[in-house]
């Protein structure tokens, strides 16, 4: 067997703590992922990271509310873990236009 890994980093315009918490986890479990773990951090005066630990590998959020982005990152060995995540983040950002 070969070890492979999937990712794919973007940016994104939502900046909001809750929002790309609760809708990313969403897509991580719709996608099949097993979420063993996650971190949060709240930056003063503002941003925020979370880290997801991922059975499959992570997924990782990181704001920058001072230039209204966000950059999301996710590696995963899981191929097919990995195309469903994306083909719904690609559904995610077209409907939201957050991207």
């Amino acid at each position: 067997m070969q070890a492979k890994i999937y990712s794919k980093e973007i940016w994104i315009k939502e900046t909001n703590p809750q929002i790309l918490f609760n809708d990313f986890k969403n897509l991580l479990l719709i996608s099949n992922f097993t979420i063993i773990d996650h971190l949060e951090h709240y930056f003063e005066p503002f941003g925020y990271t979370a880290i997801f630990l991922l059975a499959e590998s992570h997924f990782a959020i990181h704001t920058f509310p001072e230039e209204n982005k966000t950059y999301i990152q996710i590696s995963s060995c899981n191929k097919i873990y990995y195309d469903n995540f994306i083909s719904m983040l690609n559904d995610y950002l077209s409907t939201n236009k957050k991207h």
